[in-house]
């Protein structure tokens, strides 16, 4: 297939393209390469994939109308992946015009993009933020998403409502994939994986915000992209039950679906920095903080949805995750591993 993924130059969706092109699809990416984080890290990434003959690049933003209807209407891809998004829960404090820009224009130009082009299924990432104040374990898709905690979280719920319409508008079948704490190699620098190793290694004290009593759905990006392939490979159908007077959140009676894509297996923050030491030989100093605005305690994701329906089941351990990201790491920054720019 010709499938358009957008953020090519970014962790989850250079990883996702680098899967396509090896099993024989024609991979449109689409990325801008700001410089949220280091754009050196953007540019290696896309070197994994620039010399695959089914690999072409437009240097492009969402946000550009003009050129993202150009790009659909040149390349006419059957199916698109949009992993392009100002990321970060933090950053959406400071910075909230950059996720109205990109979350929000740049998704209808996607949506758009889809529409008129007759694109088969559009996939799409969603986020476990928009659980917001749900404190119901685990998550589920079937349950009400109506209370964000940040503007990331809102413009991610946005994105769903807003494909939502266009399944139920122009019979668009488009499925959301709500990510759980993606890590692993090639990860962001402003994830917290990235930010302890760094730390650590220049003998610098981390951050651990909620004095360390989070618990997260840590998910590695191998599990993540098998989930996104199956996804894609099966575009969202009607919910023939589904009903106005007890309307589920999870299906629809438009070709819409969301899913939870985590590991399933929430792990203490604790743990997850105890194993990074381990990893590294080394033991972290720890300045405990209180609860960020924004954040949430612990995210859990209930799968049951996604294994039923595409038969994702996440295989891999943080013990086994880390452990490769730790490599990778060491390996991509040699000796100035403690000394990466932010």
């Amino acid at each position: 297939m010709k499938i358009l993924v957008t953020g090519t130059a970014g962790f989850i969706g250079n990883a996702l393209a680098l899967r396509l092109l090896e099993r024989g699809d024609e991979v449109v990416g689409v990325d801008n390469v700001n410089d949220y984080y280091d754009p050196t890290l953007k540019e290696d990434r896309l070197r994994r994939i620039q010399d695959y003959a089914g690999f072409t690049e437009e240097r492009v933003s969402l946000e550009d109308r003009e050129a993202m209807a150009r790009v659909f209407r040149q390349h006419q891809p059957q199916r698109a992946v949009n992993l392009a998004a100002q990321a970060g829960v933090r950053y959406s404090l400071e910075n909230p015009h950059a996720y109205v820009d990109t979350n929000l224009v740049g998704f209808t130009n996607v949506l758009e993009g889809c529409r008129h082009n007759g694109v088969e299924h559009l996939v799409f990432a969603s986020s476990s933020s928009v659980y917001g104040a749900n404190t119901e374990m685990p998550f589920s898709i079937h349950d009400n998403v109506d209370h964000p905690l940040s503007l990331y979280a809102a413009s991610k719920k946005a994105n769903e409502l807003m494909a939502h319409t266009y399944s139920h508008l122009y019979g668009l079948p488009t499925t959301g994939l709500r990510f759980f704490t993606v890590y692993g190699p090639w990860g962001r620098p402003d994830m917290a994986l990235f930010l302890f190793t760094k730390k650590i290694l220049a003998g610098e004290p981390i951050e651990v915000f909620n004095y360390g009593n989070h618990r997260r759905d840590f998910t590695y990006i191998d599990d993540i992209v098998e989930g996104v392939i199956r996804t894609l490979d099966n575009p969202a159908e009607p919910n023939p039950e589904w009903s106005g007077a007890d309307p589920d959140p999870g299906t629809s009676a438009a070709p819409y679906r969301v899913y939870n894509i985590g590991a399933h297996r929430p792990v203490e923050l604790m743990r997850y920095i105890e194993v990074l030491e381990e990893n590294l030989g080394r033991e972290a100093g720890k300045n405990l903080l209180p609860l960020q605005p924004g954040d949430v305690p612990d995210t859990y994701a209930d799968v049951a949805d996604l294994k039923a329906d595409v038969g994702y089941e996440p295989t891999t351990p943080v013990e086994e995750g880390v452990a490769r990201f730790v490599e990778w790491y060491l390996g991509y920054y040699g000796e100035t591993a403690g000394k990466v720019a932010q």
